[in-house]
């Protein structure tokens, strides 16, 4: 029985690995690509039903302020209750702004301080590494 191997050489052998892994890679690009679409149409159509479901809240919202001071104007007269729920809505914004302010304060700036003081540690130990080998 013979032996039936390919005689290529290896540059041919070489070049049509090369050829094989552009190949591959061109393919595993397209397919990140496909996968990459698929996901934000999904995302965009999960952002517009988060969108829908915001505008049904705020009429939710606004429903529920019409019962609380109806429901308040059956003791009092309604332009007070109106107030009332007013002023309420009014501190709770307030609140929720002052919280949100010191929150935003205490994320700036918006640099990673820790990755950039442990990165510039990180070039002062190879540049030292680098001198030390120099004066090798």
């Amino acid at each position: 029985m013979t032996d039936q191997r390919d005689e290529r050489s290896t540059t041919e052998l070489l070049k049509a690995l090369s050829d094989q892994t552009t190949t591959l890679v061109r393919q595993e690009i397209e397919l990140a690509k496909l996968e990459l679409r698929e996901k934000g149409k999904k995302a965009g159509q999960g952002a517009g039903m988060f969108g829908g479901a915001t505008v049904v809240g705020l009429y939710a919202v606004g429903a529920l302020t019409a019962t609380i001071i109806l429901a308040l104007s059956t003791a009092i007269a309604g332009w007070l209750a109106a107030l009332i729920v007013t002023v309420v809505y009014a501190a709770i914004a307030g609140i929720l702004a002052l919280r949100g302010r010191s929150q935003v304060r205490e994320a700036t700036p918006p640099m990673p301080e820790q990755a950039v003081d442990t990165t510039k540690e990180d070039v002062r130990w190879v540049k030292t590494r680098a001198r030390s080998a120099r004066r090798k």
